[in-house]
């Protein structure tokens, strides 16, 4: 038994239970219940004690859209690089890292983005994965290092027209053969989607192989609609917006996530909406791509669908996202008022929801029964903390690097800011030379 405790405890059941100084019991895998601290302490003296001196307990971040493959782009330079549009930034930056990456490039750079998702207190990642440089057996090597560093995650490929049609079928086959290998695990830790990089980049004849080799009951994760040059490019090729295109295609679904989903309509926010497909926005990536603002506020509150958030790789920190989709939402719709609800609805509520939807174990909640997926972070607070008022606390006093403790599927994976089981040093001085190995090799 395992007790996290002597903390302000934020339980995120429906109930919105919150203690001022709480505890989760541990048992296994899962949570068998929680309380207060000496209350739980004296039903099981002889448990291990994680003391969050006064700090906060509260379910693991759940990230619904990273790409693990941008890892190694930090501090990254590359030459003639001078992007002026989004496709420029495709082709210059993102098509040119992908298509360099190896096996050995793609395993380092997940060790990497998984040891940062523990380190920020992110427990479950769905992923993004592209890596045209070499296809076979990439999804296994990001599967290889989750499993070291013990992280829940939903992997994919990327498939895309972009680098003709051998690719895109190796890259149907990666998917293919990890969602075989993903079905066959027990330990509900990694799960797979048939990913698709964006529809602009796939002809009517590879959407329809994708759906061939996709298993009933996986979906698709897909970007719909992130720049206004794929919105061009359905209505000249197509004739209709993207998301009709998809859905005539039989794409959409409650399975299946769409990814930013900037640049459309109404008619397709119902068609998303009657289908139960899921959105994911990504508030920074979005602005730093320069492609706009989504109806996210339309989309959550008129049209119901389903909204989760996401970082797109821009980081693991996942409260930085949080942060920045509270502001880009008020300044896009000049409403002091915008996002204030919506945001943490998407984060705290919406992506342990779409999480479930491929993890059988209950996510991003502390009860009994639930997956034993818990942080502890380092913060006091200049204002008292309540039920009403902890994700105001979280939103301007809290970020990833005051993540202290971080226990996965009931196993600690950091403690006092120190990864468990690892050499942390090693993992960081290998990415580092890898890193520079794929920087030398993309600017020679």
């Amino acid at each position: 038994m395992l007790l996290v405790g002597n903390g302000r405890l934020i339980a995120r059941d429906e109930k919105g239970t919150f203690y001022d100084n709480g505890c989760v019991a541990i048992d296994g895998k899962t949570i068998e219940k929680i309380g207060t601290t000496a209350d739980l302490r004296k039903e099981y003296p002889d448990a291990e004690f994680i003391d969050a001196k006064g700090g906060v307990i509260m379910p693991g971040f759940i990230n619904m859209h990273n790409h693990i493959y941008s890892t190694f782009a930090r501090g990254l330079s590359i030459n003639n690089y001078h992007p002026k549009n989004f496709m420029d930034i495709l082709e210059g930056q993102w098509w040119r890292i992908d298509r360099t990456l190896n096996l050995k490039d793609c395993y380092h750079s997940a060790k990497i983005a998984y040891l940062d998702s523990i380190k920020n207190g992110v427990t479950t990642v769905f992923d993004h994965h592209a890596s045209y440089g070499e296809i076979t057996g990439s999804l296994h090597q990001l599967s290889n290092a989750a499993d070291e560093l013990g992280v829940r995650t939903c992997l994919c490929y990327e498939v895309s027209d972009r680098d003709g049609e051998e690719k895109m079928k190796a890259a149907v086959k990666e998917n293919a053969d990890f969602i075989k290998v993903s079905s066959d695990r027990t330990d509900d830790m990694q799960k797979a989607m048939m990913g698709m990089h964006a529809a602009f980049t796939l002809s009517d004849k590879s959407l329809e192989y994708c759906a061939a080799n996709t298993p009933e009951g996986v979906g698709y994760h897909i970007h719909i609609a992130e720049d206004i040059a794929d919105v061009y490019d359905s209505l000249n090729k197509h004739g209709k917006p993207i998301v009709h295109r998809l859905y005539d295609l039989g794409i959409l679904g409650k399975q299946t996530m769409a990814g930013h989903c900037i640049h459309i309509g109404p008619h397709e926010m119902e068609l998303l909406r009657d289908t139960d497909t899921m959105v994911v926005t990504n508030p920074e990536s979005n602005m730093g791509n320069a492609v706009g603002c989504p109806p996210a506020m339309r989309m959550l509150n008129e049209y119901g669908i389903m909204m989760g958030l996401g970082t797109d790789g821009y980081t693991n920190d996942i409260t930085e996202s949080y942060k920045v989709g509270n502001i880009i939402h008020k300044h896009h719709l000049a409403d002091p008022n915008a996002a204030w609800a919506e945001i943490p609805q998407m984060l705290f509520n919406n992506n342990p929801k779409m999480a479930n939807r491929y993890f059988k174990s209950k996510l991003g909640v502390l009860e009994a029964g639930a997956a034993a997926d818990v942080i502890v972070i380092d913060y006091k607070g200049p204002t008292p903390m309540n039920s009403s008022n902890y994700n105001g606390h979280i939103l301007f006093g809290i970020n990833g690097g005051a993540v202290t403790d971080t226990i996965i599927n009931g196993s600690i994976r950091m403690r006092n800011r120190e990864v468990q089981g690892v050499d942390e040093a090693k993992i960081w001085a290998d990415a580092q030379a890898q890193a520079q190995s794929l920087w030398t090799r993309i600017n020679g």
